[in-house]
This record gives C-alpha cells, structure tokens and sequence, in this order.
C-alpha cells in the first residue's frame, strides 16, 4: 500500500541527547477546533505517516518528532502535536526544546536577541518557551510547562518477578508511572541499559492494566504514556537520576518478553515535571527552588516550581525546565511509489518485535 503524503521538509534537532525530527505539517491539512482535537485527527488519520517518518530505513528507535503547525490561536506563535514512537503524545519537553532550537533558528519562527518568547498550542494545553540567544544561536530553551499533578503516590502495582512495586502515578504534560530504580532491582547510568528498559516497560504494561487515569479537563488522554526510574544524584550540584523509557511496540504485563523499548536520551521534560509534582506533594521540593535532573547520558535539566494552582479539582504545581538544543540537519521527505516500506519497518534485533 501506498502512503499518500505529501512533500514535507523537517529540521533535525537533539536536545541534551534525545533526536527530535522537527516537521514543517503546514500542509498535512490538520483538522480540529481544539488541540485535543487535532491530536485525536492526527491519531485516526496520520498513523500511516508516523510510521514511515520514525521507523527504518528512514527513523530508529530512539527517534522522536514534532509536527510543528500554524497555532490555533491568535496570541499564539505556533502549534505542535508530539510523535513517538508510541503514538501521537500532547505534550513533551524535550521535542518543544527541539522545535523552539530547530523553528529559531531555521528562521522559520523570527528571532531576537537575548530572549525570545515562543507561545505554542500543545493537546495538554498552552505552553510558553524562552529561548536564551546569541547572536543566530539559541543557546538554552526554559519551557513553562502546563501545569502538573499527583494522581496518586505510592500506588501499589503489581509486576510480574518483581511483585508488588510502590509506584508514583503522575500527569507533567503526559501521564507517568514513576518508582525508584532500587525498588525494581536495577541500577540508574550508562552500562545499564538493558535491565533498565526491561524492569520499567514491565512496570508500564502493568500500571497500564491495574491503574485508570483521565486529566480533570481533557478526557481524552486517559493512558499512562510513559515510565520513569528515578534515584538520588551522585555527583555535585544534581538533585536527582532518571531513566525514562519509551515503548516501540504492543507491551503486556502478564508477556516478559514484551517489555522492550528504548531510553528516552534526555533528562525528560514532562517526566521531569510529574516528579517535581510528586516530590512537591511529599514536602520535599519547596517552590522557586532549582531541581537539576540527570538523564542517562549525563545531560540535565534544571526544573523550577513556580506556583500552585488546580486543574478541575486536582491540585497541582507550576513547572519550567530547562535545557539546550542543537540542530543537525535538515531534509526533505521522498517517498518513492515504488519503494516497498511504504510505511517503514521494525525488525526484533532492535525492536520490540517485528513488523514486516
């Protein structure tokens, strides 16, 4: 089968280490009112163009993207719908440093020296992005999250060899299942990763299955997107370790040998916000007070509480994080009609399973 899409341009971005392929969607004839709209368009129209943009011969496993597109509001500067390797996502930090790097500096978006202010349309609600300049380059990106809550702490899950596990249960843009990385049996840091991606995924296969999520006012994301292990920071002037793990394929509790997946590269932006939500409601992260996160390259993000509010009738905080960007590339999709993976493949040596 033919994948009709249209020419498309994309600017190549990473930041602090996870690759976000920034896509100029003008002309993908997005449709929706609202955001959680075009997400949900996006979902039942786009998924053929998913797979071809982040699988092979053309993405890999770690890749992210971003379908970058006019804003749906007037005071607003742009709009983005977040494309992992999991589904279509409203909101991540790490891609919105991506895309605010990537439209800056491409010229796509006009930029003015030392701070511009990029206002963006995301399905989980508006965001607000200063990017530090100098000169043509956007030396650092501090994105004022939406805000973020505890839907639970401690929450008892149950996960097959590992028993029952305490697990945080989180929204920061995404909803996340959070536990320490002690208390799966694994150790946080390169050298490590396969035990890591293994114990996290089947955490997320079984919080997926035991535990029901819904965001207080947009109904539709009701999933728990993503896993976060997290420990103590072992070296001067970092808060805190994390390893943030994406599924990049179907993942079940009761199946081991589906808990693949791959390291999210950064520190993890909304990840980064559900634990600073958590570790605000336990009385350990006062507000205005730095958090600097360690990813699993050694890269991090420096995250702020700036307030408390409510989302419906859920008390909430007020993140920021903080971090760098850097462009790469840039390119032009082709899609030949006679190329046989019109929708790109996945094959098991580095995939969870394969997909031919």
């Amino acid at each position: 089968m033919t994948t009709n899409v249209p020419s498309l341009e994309w600017i190549d971005v990473h930041a602090e280490g996870e690759p976000g392929r920034v896509i100029l969607a003008d002309g993908l004839g997005v449709h929706g009112a609202t955001m959680a709209e075009r997400l949900q368009w996006c979902e039942q129209h786009l998924e053929p163009l998913r797979r071809l943009i982040l699988h092979e011969p053309r993405g890999y496993p770690a890749l992210c993207a971003v379908l970058a597109m006019p804003p749906l509001h007037d005071d607003s500067d742009v709009s983005i719908i977040i494309v992992e390797q999991g589904g279509f996502r409203p909101m991540s930090g790490s891609n919105t440093i991506c895309a605010v790097t990537g439209l800056l500096e491409a010229g796509v978006l006009p930029m003015h020296e030392p701070e511009t202010v990029v206002r963006i349309d995301t399905a989980a609600g508006l965001v607000e992005a200063r990017a530090r300049v100098a000169g043509t380059k956007v030396t650092s990106v501090q994105v004022h999250n939406v805000a973020s809550f505890v839907v639970g702490l401690e929450v008892p899950v149950t996960v097959t060899g590992q028993g029952t596990v305490a697990a945080d249960i989180a929204f920061g843009g995404q909803f996340f299942v959070q536990a320490p990385a002690a208390a799966l049996g694994v150790e946080l840091g390169a050298g490590h990763e396969q035990e890591i991606v293994r114990a996290a995924i089947g955490l997320l296969a079984s919080a997926r299955e035991q535990i029901a999520v819904e965001h207080p006012l947009e109904p539709s994301l009701d999933e728990i997107a993503l896993v976060m292990l997290h420990g103590p920071g072992t070296r001067p002037g970092v808060d805190g370790r994390n390893s943030v793990v994406l599924p990049n394929g179907a993942i079940r509790g009761d199946d081991p040998d589906s808990w693949r997946g791959s390291l999210d590269r950064s520190p993890c932006g909304t990840g980064t916000s559900a634990r600073m939500a958590c570790l605000h409601t336990r009385g350990d992260l006062p507000l205005d007070t730095p958090f600097v996160h360690e990813g699993i390259l050694g890269t991090a993000f420096t995250g702020i509480l700036h307030g408390e509010t409510s989302v419906g009738c859920q008390s909430a905080v007020l993140p920021s994080i903080e971090g760098r960007g850097w462009r790469t590339s840039r390119g032009t999709l082709h899609l030949d009609p006679t190329d046989p993976f019109q929708q790109g493949y996945m094959l098991g040596d580095i995939w969870a399973g394969p997909d031919v």
